[in-house]
């Protein structure tokens, strides 16, 4: 049993060292997206709120949860913005969404709502 424990052991740490290696030698890529610009003021929130809890409240989405209802709600909120941003790369389960505030921008801008 202690010979099955020690070589199950050295196969972790070796194998896991073989892992850590391999992925430091890879060149990082880096992520781009189009970027649009959004100014954080009330007036823009509110919108993109309203927008955001009619669709998390619509058919289409409502019966879902977590990563899928957040994607169905970004593209019921702007189907042009979300093929845009997000069709390609779709947001996976625990990314931070480095995309959002362009996303809002995006939103902003098509909408046609003030950005003040």
């Amino acid at each position: 049993m202690a010979a099955l424990n020690v070589t199950l052991l050295l196969l972790l740490t070796f194998g896991f060292n073989s892992i850590l290696r391999s992925s430091a030698n890879q060149t990082p890529v880096a992520f781009t997206f189009k970027e649009y610009q959004y100014k954080d003021s009330p007036k823009n929130e509110m919108t993109f709120r309203e927008f955001e809890t009619a669709c998390e409240q619509s058919g289409a989405c409502n019966h879902m949860s977590g990563l899928l209802k957040t994607r169905c709600v970004r593209e019921c909120v702007s189907p042009s913005c979300y093929k845009e941003l997000y069709q390609n790369d779709p947001l996976e389960e625990g990314e931070i969404d480095v995309r959002l505030i362009s996303f809002k921008g995006c939103f902003i801008q098509r909408s046609g709502r003030t950005r003040n």
